[in-house]
């Protein structure tokens, strides 16, 4: 009743409002804090053509079996260029070395004309998925029946010019990042960051990066339901001031890595099993690699150490910032080192 009176008649004092039993100035859209909303932020345009949902095959007709793929490849090695990999968000979380499980035959965004200069390979889709695709209501996949329904020329440009790519799967209780060769073909249930170097994937797997995903992204059921539109196109990259700060970054991204791998190759688990654990206490080594990420990172904000792992205050520090560059107050170029562009 308080807050109806107040609505109608504004001069009234405002009602007390109450957020999870916390008393709060109000409440946003988002169902958060007004402060700490980040329903403001918008999308960084230098952000933009870095990360990508994956592809759709739209038939089942590409998959391969692992006896078939090995065939294919053993019988001509042109066949490299089609036969490839199919990465799934699974495959990130559940692998232990994060590898594609699965053979898929991709022609990308070929001709026909082109794809036939690998007749075995388009010999199978022509069998397997012609089929299947005359007998869909989808003229557009009917016509183009040797390429999958969602190719995403976008991200494979990006991609085809660096030898490595950040993977990260699209639904899960935290973002699980991997690097993956960039002959691998990823599902849309991954979402594809096309960097290869070693600072960027620390500034991914960071502490800033995940809790402005978890502030900005929608859920399914209770999971994080990841989107570029959202996370990332929107996220303010930090702009370190020294060199040496990015590599810290890249020598402490490095360093997780590499004992991540170690516990799940040896223990032969996978990720969510992993992380699951360290949440319950195990793995206190990895547990602080991930605090030293999260300082360096922070570090190249600027920001002090206090600050690294403390979710509502980063996300309103991000919120402020990307206010900051879309309203002109502050340059912001965070991939001019890269030499890419």
């Amino acid at each position: 009743m308080a807050l109806v009176a107040w609505v109608k008649n504004p001069s009234v004092a405002p009602p007390e409002v109450n957020l999870d039993g916390r008393r709060v100035s109000g409440i946003s859209s988002q169902l958060r804090e007004e402060s700490r909303s980040t329903a403001s932020a918008r999308r960084l345009t230098m952000n933009a053509n870095r990360a990508f949902a994956g592809v759709v095959p739209q038939a089942k007709g590409f998959f391969l079996t692992d006896e078939e793929a090995h065939r294919l490849l053993a019988l001509d090695a042109r066949n490299r260029d089609v036969v490839r990999r199919f990465l799934t968000g699974d495959d990130i979380v559940k692998d232990p070395m994060q590898q594609a499980r699965r053979w898929v035959v991709d022609f990308r965004s070929m001709p026909l004309e082109d794809a036939s200069r690998y007749p075995s390979a388009l010999s199978i889709v022509r069998e397997r998925v012609r089929p299947e695709r005359e007998a869909s209501a989808n003229r557009a996949v009917e016509q183009r029946w040797w390429l999958f329904g969602r190719r995403v020329e976008a991200m494979r440009a990006a991609v085809d010019r660096r030898s490595r790519f950040v993977a990260a799967g699209a639904t899960g209780k935290r973002l699980m990042h991997s690097w993956q060769p960039n002959e691998v073909s990823p599902n849309n249930a991954t979402y594809i960051f096309a960097f290869e170097d070693d600072y960027s994937m620390g500034v991914l797997m960071s502490r800033s990066h995940g809790a402005w995903a978890i502030a900005t992204c929608g859920t399914l059921e209770n999971r994080l339901r990841y989107t570029t539109s959202a996370g990332f196109d929107t996220f303010a990259w930090p702009d370190p001031t020294t060199s040496g700060q990015r590599e810290e970054v890249a020598e402490a991204c490095r360093r997780l890595l590499a004992r991540r791998t170690e516990i799940c190759v040896a223990e032969q688990i996978g990720l969510t099993t992993l992380y699951n654990a360290m949440d319950d206490g195990a793995w206190a080594d990895l547990k602080a690699l991930h605090r030293e990420l999260d300082i360096a990172v922070a570090a190249c904000y600027g920001w002090p150490a206090d600050v690294a792992q403390d979710d509502d205050e980063l996300v309103r520090r991000l919120t402020q910032l990307n206010r900051e560059i879309t309203e002109g107050a502050r340059p912001y170029d965070p991939f001019a080192h890269l030499g890419d562009t």
